[in-house]
């Protein structure tokens, strides 16, 4: 790929990137609305993506807020439609009052834990189909991407 960096073997590979990637996106949401519970919130992408980060015990929004390099008032909104699904309970810590703990509600564990699974079902398929060093690739890939695409660019 060294000799294709800048010509257009790099350019085509971009572009076929740059297609696949709303396409890709957009198959998943759909995947996760039809493995969604049924809820009287609609639920999306960022609260899958809460979910997951709860999958292994409670933690405090604080923390759910920075795994998901989200602001504290986006990740209250998450939580209040989760809340309102039924799916996660907010308390107190009782080490710190001033400090919100969240869980997902134990009587609805097995439901969330069915429903993160499926919606990562083709991802871990397609994953299943690589050798181990070309997950590893992929999700480095992946990773210097999404650095790359927060990085501020310099001033021009």
């Amino acid at each position: 790929m060294a000799e294709e960096t800048g010509g257009s073997g790099h350019s085509a590979l971009c572009l076929r990137l740059i297609q696949l990637f709303p396409r890709v996106s957009r198959g998943m949401r759909r995947w996760q609305d039809r493995a969604a519970p049924q809820t009287t919130a609609p639920l999306g992408p960022r609260h899958v993506a809460a979910l997951e980060q709860l999958r292994d015990g409670p933690v405090t929004v604080s923390e759910l807020a920075s795994r998901l390099d989200l602001t504290l008032p986006t990740v209250s909104g998450v939580l209040a439609d989760l809340d309102r699904a039924g799916l996660v309970e907010r308390h107190a810590d009782p080490a710190d009052r001033r400090r919100t703990i969240v869980e997902i509600v134990p009587a609805q564990r097995a439901l969330v834990l069915e429903w993160l699974d499926g919606a990562a079902g083709p991802l871990a398929r397609v994953l299943d189909k690589l050798a181990p060093s070309e997950q590893q690739a992929f999700l480095k890939a992946m990773n210097m991407l999404e650095d790359e695409l927060h990085t501020p660019e310099p001033d021009r």
